[in-house]
């Protein structure tokens, strides 16, 4: 069990530093099958963009927020995976729309 809370530890502490260190944010928004819209926040990070805010917006209204401070619950998750926005379905949006749901 132990390694497992390091593990986690260790995950938290990585998405906090980028969080905390980031000077360039891209914003995304996404639609998915189902009517919901995503939303993201990345940051570059050794040639990619790691998601480190993400926002789920469903088509019944609820919002799930997940960053380094609640990385997943039973509805979700933050993504570890890197986006590519020229591959991935993302739409750029303002970092105020962004910030808006977030905050919600």
């Amino acid at each position: 069990m132990v390694d497992l809370e390091r593990i986690a530890a260790e995950i938290m502490a990585y998405y906090r530093a980028l969080d905390e260190s980031a000077t360039l944010r891209h914003h995304f928004r996404h639609a998915d099958e189902e009517g919901g819209l995503w939303y993201i926040e990345a940051v570059p990070d050794r040639g990619e963009l790691i998601v480190i805010k993400q926002a789920e917006l469903t088509s019944a209204g609820q919002l799930h927020r997940y960053s380094w401070e609640h990385l997943e619950d039973e509805h979700g998750g933050l993504t570890d995976q890197a986006i590519d926005p020229e591959a991935d379905p993302l739409e750029p949006i303002p970092a105020g729309e962004f910030q808006r749901i977030w905050n919600r």
